[in-house]
């Protein structure tokens, strides 16, 4: 009996160790995860106050004298 269970012990420390990729899981988690983040990016870059503040930082560049 002691044996069964030192050889599953092993088993699933071999099992938490083994790292072979990501599982087709992991790649859409992964995946869902880049595309919200995109999306959460791309509303606060064309956010009003942000094209605003690029816009105020692009015009006192243009209108600087050297």
């Amino acid at each position: 009996m002691k044996a069964a269970i030192a050889q599953l012990q092993l088993r699933t420390a071999r099992a938490a160790v083994a790292d072979d990729g990501m599982s087709t899981a992991e790649y859409a988690i992964g995946t869902i995860a880049a595309a919200a983040f995109g999306a959460v990016l791309y509303g606060v870059v064309t956010g009003d106050s942000i094209v605003d503040a690029l816009t105020k930082i692009i015009d006192r560049a243009l209108n600087t004298t050297v």
